[in-house]
């Protein structure tokens, strides 16, 4: 009603113009069509024109102000778009979808889509039976079919292409059953250097300062990998491989105190630090918070500074691949307790 009104108020307004200049009526008529419907076009560039009933109203309020033989360059409506409107008032006037329920088997429950995704996701190896079957036991009873079309949707290959483990996933399982070693030199006061022979544990992340000397050999570094698989006890048999560069220090006799136990030696490539970037890291940290902060003056000066920072590391410093604990922590966290502040 009220949009009828406003249409036939606007038909009177613009017959005012027609009666004083009725030559220059049609032209200024169909001027103003083309502006507005220059406006519309600037208002919906990204994508398909669409008239609001303000434009509408507009337009048919100006064409009584057009000769009938200008409309079909001046109008956007071409006589095939009333019946186009026709046809979708027709389908909308007998559309009873909302009123019915839709035929065929109910959709499936979210939480259901959730639990298939969440199984497949967790558990690479298992198929759309597996998948089935794991949902049954939990009271859900759904179809392998429909199992197949949950994973299909989501872009999830089945069980035999589906994507495995990461990297990083990988590497972890398998750290445990690595160590690194590596040399570490010491500048002391008076320029002269020292080395230290330094073994990592890749699953704990465990330091091991094995010895400090000032003239490594071949002998002395097998006497200490003897004294680590002494310290180590148990978990040197735990052990797989051990990392280590292309040093001439390190011998067929320290490759065997190691093969004693079953473990393989394995060397990294000349001059490729990365492919033994964990302990090269654990040393790292060492120099920036120990070595660097000290002076060093002799070798029993620097056994006093290693030894009792690779206690702190393997006792109190966090560490990011362990969810921000040390070494030999057990996994949980000490709780946290209000300050006192009386």
């Amino acid at each position: 009603m009220i949009v009828s009104l406003v249409y036939q108020v606007t038909r009177k307004l613009l017959s005012i113009p027609a009666v004083l200049l009725p030559r220059r009526m049609a032209r200024d008529a169909e001027l103003l069509v083309l502006r507005h419907e220059n406006a519309v076009l600037h208002r919906q560039l990204a994508g398909r024109v669409r008239y609001e009933w303000a434009d509408r109203l507009w337009f048919a309020a100006l064409s009584s102000r057009i000769p009938r033989c200008r409309w079909a360059q001046v109008f956007p409506v071409t006589p095939g778009t009333l019946p186009g409107w026709h046809r979708r008032l027709v389908a909308r006037r007998w559309d009873y979808s909302e009123c019915r329920s839709r035929p065929g088997r109910p959709a499936t429950a979210e939480a259901v889509k959730k639990a298939v995704l969440r199984l497949a996701r967790e558990n690479p190896r298992w198929g759309c039976r597996r998948i089935q079957g794991e949902l049954a036991r939990l009271g859900h009873r759904i179809g392998a079919s429909t199992v197949r079309k949950i994973l299909t949707a989501a872009g999830v290959d089945p069980a035999p292409r589906r994507s495995g483990p990461t990297w990083r996933k990988f590497l972890t399982s398998q750290a445990e059953a690595f160590i690194a070693c590596d040399f570490l030199h010491l500048d002391l006061v008076d320029l002269r250097r020292v080395y230290a022979l330094v073994f990592l544990e890749h699953g704990t992340r465990r330091l091991h300062i094995a010895g400090v000397t000032a003239h490594p050999t071949a002998r002395w570094t097998v006497q200490q990998a003897g004294d680590l698989a002494v310290e180590m006890g148990e978990r040197f048999e735990s052990l797989r491989s051990v990392i280590r560069d292309r040093d001439g220090k390190y011998t067929e006799s320290f490759d065997a105190v190691f093969a004693a136990e079953d473990i393989e030696t394995m060397k990294t490539a000349p001059r490729s630090p990365r492919m033994n970037a964990h302990c090269e890291r654990a040393i790292g940290t060492l120099r920036c918070e120990a070595l660097d902060q000290v002076l060093i003056w002799h070798e029993t000066h620097a056994r006093h500074v290693l030894e009792p920072y690779a206690r702190h590391y393997n006792r109190h410093r966090p560490h990011q691949a362990r969810g921000q604990l040390p070494p030999l922590a057990d996994g949980q966290t000490a709780p946290l307790t209000a300050p006192n502040y009386r």
